[in-house]
């Protein structure tokens, strides 16, 4: 009953386990297991069997037992495996039969099914291996050792597969990359072939023939790219030498056309051209806008227009001059004439100075005449309104001087009209005077030189007008006083002697008191007995009899003595 009870032994691996059939049972013959020495149950790992001839069959030698195994003698268990104590273990599905065919039959579609998995893994990493060598061979260089794929079948896990995959992707993606950087590339030389007008095939024939031949795969390794690369940076030196050279030309054929006046239709041709004198390298991008025929075609206009130029040279240095003349008129520059020996005609018909050379010097003076125009412009706008406010104080000194300023001839409402103009503006002549005054000195300390009017000095100008108004303010404070003495005088002889009749009353007291048939149209043309005479300043005569008279006894300033910085004092 103790043995009964005891729990079946550990295997040789020490850890127990059910109870197991009897040896004997595993055969077709349930019985014959009982015969001892057939079918005998298997040793424990680590205990050596025993030979028919030192025991019975299959039966243990004697020695140190597994670890864990607790060692029964053999009678023991025969009698346990006798009895049916020792438990079985489960068999599996294929296992049911209990007999080998049967377990053949049921492991042989389980295997069929393993080889069909591992041939189909097979072929799918066949298959990624083929597309990494394929797209490694298109983004490669020629010398790239291609993927070596695994000759034996010992990894076909799908932590291979995976990784197979992945790599694959990552290659993809790389050469959708190199593709769009080629087609960057491949547009950009299109564009700077289409200016240039470079042939683009034979351009890309010469970075590799794949890039221009159809049903070809495109290669796009390094060397592709670094070849395209280097063409569009080529092709862009000579695109911006191009252009710097056509736009010098064109810079120069513009001043050509100026210089000689060109008419506008001859121009028309070259428009498309001179469009482009300012413009940056990406804004050019018309077809053929830097093609050998048109720098060509270019050089030849300014070539033409050069040797005109030689020929019409003697021409454009008069023009020149006289161009120049003009501006320094305009800007009251005339007094200095010492540049004229500069430009002289007969040294460049004796060929002792260059045309060419001579025409830069005078454009380059009329520039600087241009920019001292310019600083002097606000000074000489007020010099004219001071020579302006002149004319009018030396019109108004004669129209005071006229007797007959107020008949009522036709016009003399104009006259008394533009006689107080004339006053308000004479009046405004010292301020004028003081302000220009300023403006000259500040002028003269900026620019460190002297301030010219005509080639006179304008502060003496301005500082002989003062002398000149001082001084006929003083003669006519005189005449004034000469005047008032006079009048008291007079006074003082009529109080002690009696008013003495005048010529006229004693003459019209002698007439007789007859009625004058003409009386009443010597009253409408007269007034104060006389005939209504035309002013003086209606008539060229009295014009020129005043100007002169203005300039011998007026102590102002005339228009013609513009520029002379003097005036002679008045006749006192």
């Amino acid at each position: 009953r103790d043995e009964r009870r005891r729990p079946a032994p550990p295997d040789g691996d020490g850890v127990r386990r059910p109870h197991a059939r009897a040896p004997g049972h595993l055969g077709r013959d349930r019985g014959a297991g009982r015969r001892e020495g057939h079918d005998a149950a298997p040793a424990p790992a680590g205990v050596p069997r025993r030979l028919p001839e030192e025991g019975g069959p299959g039966q243990p030698l004697p020695g140190p037992a597994a670890p864990g195994h607790r060692r029964r003698p053999g009678r023991a268990r025969r009698r346990l495996l006798r009895h049916g104590r020792v438990a079985r273990p489960r068999q599996a599905g294929w296992q049911k039969g209990c007999g080998l065919r049967e377990e053949l039959s049921a492991i042989v579609p389980y295997l069929e099914e393993m080889k069909k998995r591992k041939v189909e893994r097979w072929n799918q990493i066949l298959d990624v291996i083929g597309k990494i060598k394929k797209i490694s061979s298109e983004i490669r260089p020629a010398d790239f050792v291609p993927f070596k794929a695994p000759v034996d079948q010992s990894d076909l896990s799908c932590r291979r597969l995976e990784e197979l995959r992945m790599e694959l992707q990552s290659l993809e993606k790389e050469k959708s990359e190199r593709l769009k950087q080629v087609m960057d590339y491949l547009n950009t030389l299109h564009s700077l072939c289409k200016v240039l007008a470079v042939d683009f095939k034979q351009t890309i024939s010469d970075v590799h023939p794949s890039l221009d031949e159809d049903g070809v795969p495109m290669n796009i390794s390094n060397t592709t790219i670094e070849r395209l690369a280097l063409a569009i940076q080529r092709l862009r030196e000579t695109k911006i030498e191009r252009m710097q050279k056509l736009q010098d030309l064109s810079s120069t054929m513009l001043e050509l056309w100026n210089l000689m006046d060109t008419p506008i239709e001859e121009q028309q041709s070259f428009q498309n051209i001179t469009c482009n004198i300012a413009a940056s390298e990406p804004e050019i991008t018309e077809a053929n806008a830097l093609s050998i025929d048109v720098m060509n075609f270019v050089e030849a206009e300014v070539l033409r227009l050069e040797q005109l130029k030689v020929s019409k040279m003697k021409d454009l240095v008069l023009k020149k001059q006289t161009e120049l003349e003009e501006h320094r008129r305009r800007a009251h520059l005339v007094g200095d004439e010492h540049y004229a020996t500069q430009f002289n005609i007969e040294a460049i018909e004796a060929g002792a100075i260059d045309p060419s050379l001579l025409l830069e010097q005078i454009e380059a003076y009329i520039a600087t005449v241009k920019e001292d125009a310019f600083s002097r412009k606000d000074i000489l706008e007020r010099v004219e309104r001071w020579l302006n406010a002149c004319e009018e104080e030396a019109w108004l000194e004669d129209y005071s001087k006229d007797d007959n300023r107020y008949n009522a001839g036709r016009g003399a409402h104009i006259m008394l009209k533009r006689a107080e103009k004339a006053r308000v503006l004479v009046n405004k002549i010292p301020g004028i005077v003081d302000v220009l005054t300023n403006k000259v000195i500040a002028w003269e300390k900026e620019r460190g030189t002297e301030f010219t009017y005509d080639g006179v000095s304008l502060l003496s100008m301005l500082d002989d007008y003062r002398i000149v108004r001082e001084e006929k303010e003083q003669e006519k404070k005189r005449q004034r006083d000469q005047k008032k003495l006079e009048d008291q005088f007079k006074a003082e002889q009529e109080l002690l002697y009696g008013s003495k009749p005048s010529p006229s009353s004693r003459s019209n007291s002698g007439k007789k008191l007859t009625r004058n048939p003409s009386a009443g149209t010597n009253r409408r043309l007269s007034v104060g007995g006389g005939p209504v005479r035309t002013p003086k300043s209606l008539t060229p005569q009295s014009r020129s009899v005043r100007s002169a008279k203005k300039t011998e006894d007026s102590g102002t300033l005339s228009p013609g003595s513009r520029g002379k910085g003097t005036a002679s004092p008045p006749i006192k």
